[in-house]
């Protein structure tokens, strides 16, 4: 029996976060492991009056080319696709993996170089319009701790909901943080300030990302003394860094340590030039998600938190740094937790004031 979820939720991405218009080119992007949601999008662009490319990857693929790959083949990772995805309008990008680990024991260099070669082919994704959202597997129920049913559910509540609302909802915090200078970020072993004068929040209300829930904004880049304590893992290529502390200093991380892989930690911190500077400084109001479930799309919206990515900034936002990587770290403000904007207390214990 088809979930009527699933047709909701393509409604959701085509009309609302993409609002796409007949005669558009749209490329679906996804696992495999996606095809219910892959089905209902494609039936309902092309009864849209759209043309439809479905780019399908195989997760052993990307792997078994990381491990085994010439200079030269990387040099062509992009080779087939990159007429295809210059020619689209928009793009719908499904996560459903079978394995989110597949790539933890892939060699971080090799990893890096391919992120690297296939970076040109992400900026066309992001240089359109584009949505993101993640489709129900048991590989991310198992790491959320939960049964594939109960993710299942939780998935779909947490993507249908009234954006409209929530994007009403975000005007009070942009009118809080627009007018501010100066950020102090308080909480378990955190006491972190940095600058985000003259810049503008972008309010993500399910445009690029399905579930959504968050505003935010690119820190000053020389601007972030202090440290910070980040209380959830960070995860990243399937590798899980826990227990991380980061000491700033004019805007640049200057210690970085972890309970664990603080090897890796800093090996990506110095990725490029940008790598330890901050390019996105979140704040999470979707508080519909309350539990964090190793899945940046759904954490880092968790309502009560906030969180700070290290590396690139996007440029809508007016942030300047540049790297390859951008990786989101999320800080629990609900237990203690305070946000101060030009000295006066506006958040405390995950609630606004």
């Amino acid at each position: 029996m088809k979930d009527l979820r699933c047709e909701k939720l393509a409604s959701v991405l085509l009309n609302h976060s993409l609002k796409v218009k007949s005669g558009e080119n749209l490329i679906i992007r996804s696992n495999y492991n996606g095809k219910p949601l892959v089905d209902e999008l494609y039936r309902q662009a092309i009864k849209a009056g759209l043309n439809v490319f479905t780019h399908v990857l195989i997760n052993e693929h990307s792997k078994l080319f990381m491990e085994n790959a010439t200079d030269e083949q990387f040099e062509n990772a992009n080779k087939f696709l990159e007429a295809a995805y210059e020619k689209a309008d928009a793009f719908v990008v499904i996560e459903a993996p079978d394995n989110v680990k597949h790539l933890s024991k892939v060699d971080s260099d090799r990893n890096m170089k391919y992120n690297k070669a296939v970076s040109p082919l992400i900026r066309r994704i992001t240089d359109k319009r584009w949505v993101m959202t993640n489709f129900p597997t048991h590989s991310f129920a198992q790491e959320a701790d939960m049964s594939l049913e109960e993710y299942e559910n939780m998935l779909f509540d947490a993507t249908l909901v009234d954006y409209q609302q929530l994007d009403s909802e975000m005007d009070k915090i942009i009118d809080i943080f627009d007018k501010a200078e100066t950020v102090r970020i308080v909480g378990k072993d955190t006491d972190l300030t940095f600058s985000i004068k003259d810049r503008k929040g972008i309010k993500c209300s399910g445009a690029n990302n399905i579930p959504d829930g968050e505003v935010f904004y690119a820190p000053v880049t020389d601007s972030a003394n202090g440290h910070i304590y980040y209380e959830f893992p960070a995860i990243r290529y399937g590798v899980q860094v826990d227990g991380i502390r980061l000491e700033f200093k004019d805007g640049k991380v200057v210690k970085a340590t972890a309970d664990k892989n603080e090897e890796f930690l800093n090996k990506m911190l110095d990725t490029d030039a940008g790598a330890r500077f901050l390019g996105e400084f979140g704040i999470g109001l979707n508080y519909g998600i309350q539990k964090f479930i190793k899945n940046i799309l759904f954490d880092e919206k968790i309502g009560g938190t906030i969180h700070l990515a290290v590396g690139n900034a996007y440029e809508e936002s007016g942030g300047e740094n540049r790297s390859i990587i951008h990786w989101d770290m999320i800080k629990e403000l609900r237990n203690g937790g305070e946000i101060y904007v030009d000295g006066r207390l506006v958040q405390k214990n995950g609630t606004f004031i």
